[in-house]
């Protein structure tokens, strides 16, 4: 008896991906891509169905939306159901073509051949293969010669910047002929030189030459590249000539020991130069600064402020006469007149008048005010930005001085104490001596328009803390409570980013001490409602907690949905600059799509060349334990890094660096919501707490004007009978 057996499906063969592969003059093939056949085996057969003779000199390629790098064993896991490839000439015949025409061509072949090279230097196996093959040797021969002109030196110079990029080879390697050829073109400042191309890539090559190569490379780079030159180009109407130029006065400023570092800053703190950066950067589109300039704008704000540092860690010296007579200055503008200057200051002296007057300077110790200025921060940095007011707003200070004179002893500000004071708040809150941040991009535009920034910042500042303690109506005891009113005044300015020192002053003068009182009373009550620990809103907060949790999920999730700009970083763990990259999760949530983008685009889902599916990510990995984020000292910064542990031979981990704290806590929820693991960002601690106070606020309109006790009623003891039963009839 023959009985047949239903045919059961064929499984799936997860090795197996259709795609298509294109040549020029052919026609496209359909073919079915095996992961675990070898590479050469799949062009063999490609190129027997196209009839070409030699396999080996042919290679797959990317070819959709720009993103050509070739496919190599290594990235060819990225090849995903319906990729487009390209069949064309390998890295090393493509590399041996355009040595071929560099060294033989005509000059429009030349001009073929680097635009080419700078298009395919951005991949790793060709950069590989064309060094390997004395090709950078040979675009550092044609440039050092200075024979390259017009469109050959532009692409020559843009492809030597994308081959060094990948770190095969050592910026130390350049020579000085290079070095003071690539200088020429930013020196040149003739209008029918200047190439757009040639001149934001030799600023970028002397600015990596700066950053890595050694002492000597650094100082023939100064000593060719003047500042006023490197100023001229902020003027240019290009926005990358102008962003390579402030990175590059950066470099040279970083670099620096600390003498030319002040001689720097006096030429870029000037009247002049500020106005050219104000005039030509910040003020025609404060808004729209794109996020590398912002950067460029922070570093030099960070590096002029750090000149303080020596300063701010300074002690005050005993033998310092000069101290001494700015001590003595600080008491003669605050006391002494015209009239009381001459021979009775003998007579005051020897009644000891000075020590009293230093007691109504309010010096902590008024028979040395020396001693004022032992402790670090700020050190003397505190002397000097009082000397400043002093001699620079004298009749704010001396208001200052002798309306402390004529309060009650108990309501005094005392103005030295409090000055030492705040120099060292306002030093915290700038963070001066501390590194410049990879991230960082706030910068303050008011800190642009002033010869003395720092010091006027204080100016303001000292006048703003005695009004507070006057409105305050403080005492000696409310020290800390005054300073902490006056950190949110100072810092909620700030954040307004004020593009002058006037208009922050007259944001202050609205931060007043009533208004920050109300709104610490406006944030403390809202805190006290979800901070709430009465028993039913407990039971009623658990209740509702996971809806809210499923919300947040959902949120966290759209926003990958979303997408977002991420920087790239170099082999070498450095930030790069003006290269990003984009990452978004697909909307079935099955699928992250990513690839390279510029900085202002938001490219679609079907431009984005690279897959990585949800399934095959292991883990989520943050921190210091990232892979990217070992060895690599200060340059990046890990509590903003995460990386994705993959489930592949090819591709071991997908590695990120958030631009701030919110894209970091908003990915790392996202991916944990993925993986069925629970968010633990301190966004998603904010968002159920403002989540769950504005539910249980709408939950209890009802119960408005009721006191709901800590604890519930008891319940009431049984009753002698249950006999409630009415009877009608």
């Amino acid at each position: 008896m023959n009985s047949k057996q239903p045919k059961m499906p064929a499984l799936k063969d997860a090795n197996i991906v259709k795609i298509a592969v294109e040549m020029d003059d052919q026609v496209p093939q359909l073919i079915e891509f095996n992961q675990k056949q070898p590479l050469a085996a799949t062009i063999l057969e490609l190129c027997n169905a196209w009839d070409l003779p030699d396999a080996s000199l042919y290679a797959l390629q990317f070819s959709e939306n720009n993103y050509q790098n070739y496919i190599t064993e290594k990235n060819r896991n990225e090849i995903k159901n319906g990729s487009v490839l390209k069949l064309t000439f390998s890295p090393s015949k493509t590399a041996h073509d355009i040595l071929h025409k560099l060294n033989t061509g005509t000059n429009e072949e030349k001009v073929q051949a680097l635009q080419k090279l700078s298009k395919l230097s951005i991949d790793t196996t060709f950069a590989h293969e064309f060094i390997s093959k004395q090709g950078l040797q040979l675009i550092v021969s044609m440039i050092e010669g200075g024979k390259c002109k017009g469109a050959v030196l532009a692409y020559s110079l843009v492809s030597f910047v994308e081959l060094m990029y990948h770190g095969i080879v050592f910026w130390d390697i350049l020579e000085c002929p290079f070095i003071q050829t690539v200088a020429s073109y930013v020196n040149n400042q003739s209008a029918d030189a200047q190439d757009h191309k040639i001149v934001q890539a030799s600023l970028s090559i002397l600015e990596s030459i700066v950053l890595n190569g050694n002492a000597k490379k650094y100082e023939l780079v100064e000593k060719e590249v003047t500042f006023p030159n490197l100023v001229a180009h902020l003027h240019n109407s290009n926005p990358v000539v102008q962003q390579n130029a402030m990175a590059l006065i950066n470099a040279l400023f970083l670099k620096a020991d600390l003498a030319k570092r002040r001689a720097v800053s006096a030429t870029l703190c000037s009247k002049q130069v500020r106005n050219i950066i104000l005039s030509n950067i910040i003020q025609p589109s404060t808004e729209q600064i794109g996020a590398e300039m912002a950067h460029q704008l922070y570093v030099l704000q960070t590096l002029s402020l750090s000149l303080l540092e020596q300063r701010m860690n300074s002690k005050m010296d005993p033998q310092d006469q000069d101290a001494h007579e700015k001590i003595k200055e600080l008491r003669k503008i605050a006391f002494e007149t015209d009239s009381n200057a001459g021979n009775d200051s003998a007579v005051r002296r020897q009644l000891g008048v000075f020590a009293k007057d230093y007691k109504k300077l309010g010096f902590k110790c008024d028979i040395n005010p020396a001693q004022d200025f032992m402790e670090t921060p700020p050190g003397m940095l505190a002397l000097d930005c009082m000397v400043y007011f002093a001699r620079t707003h004298t009749e704010s200070y001396t208001k200052v001085v002798l309306e402390n004179s004529c309060r009650a002893d108990e309501h005094e500000c005392p103005f030295g104490r409090t000055s030492v004071e705040l120099v060292r708040l306002l030093c915290e809150i700038l963070r001066i001596g501390e590194q410049p941040s990879e991230q960082a991009t706030t910068f303050h535009p008011m800190f642009f328009t002033h010869d003395h920034p720092f010091y006027e910042f204080y100016c303001i500042c000292i006048v703003l803390l005695n009004k507070t303690w006057k409105e305050m109506r403080a005492t000696i005891e409310d020290f800390v409570k005054v300073f902490s009113v006056v950190r949110e005044q100072i810092t909620r300015a700030l954040a307004c980013q004020p593009t002058s020192m006037e208009k922050f002053k007259a944001k202050l003068q609205l931060l007043t001490y009533s208004e920050i009182t109300n709104l610490w009373q406006q944030e403390r009550t809202t805190r006290e409602e979800w901070e709430s620990h009465a028993q039913p809103i407990v039971e009623l907060k658990e209740i509702i907690m996971p809806e809210i949790l499923d919300l947040i999920q959902r949120n966290r999730i759209g926003y990958l949905v979303e997408g977002t700009r991420f920087t790239k970083y170099s082999p070498r763990g450095q930030r790069v600059k003006d290269k990003f990259w984009y990452v978004c999760l697909s909307p079935n949530h099955k699928v992250f799509h990513y690839g390279d983008c510029d900085e202002k685009s938001v490219p679609t889902i079907e431009e984005l060349p690279n897959k990585l599916d949800v399934v095959d990510i292991k883990a989520l990995i943050t921190g210091k334990d990232c892979p990217h984020m070992r060895d690599k000292g200060r340059k990046t910064t890990p509590q903003l890094a995460f990386s994705l542990s993959l489930d592949s031979v090819e591709m071991t981990t997908l590695d990120f660096v958030a631009p701030d704290d919110q894209v970091y806590g908003y990915w790392t929820d996202g991916i944990n919501a993925l993986l069925g693991n629970k968010m633990t960002s301190k966004e998603t601690e904010n968002d159920l707490d403002t989540l769950l106070s504005m539910e249980i606020k709408l939950r209890l309109l009802d119960a408005e004007g009721i006191i709901i006790p800590q604890e519930p009623p008891p319940v009431p003891a049984d009753p002698p009978n249950y006999d409630f039963c009415h009877d009608m009839k």
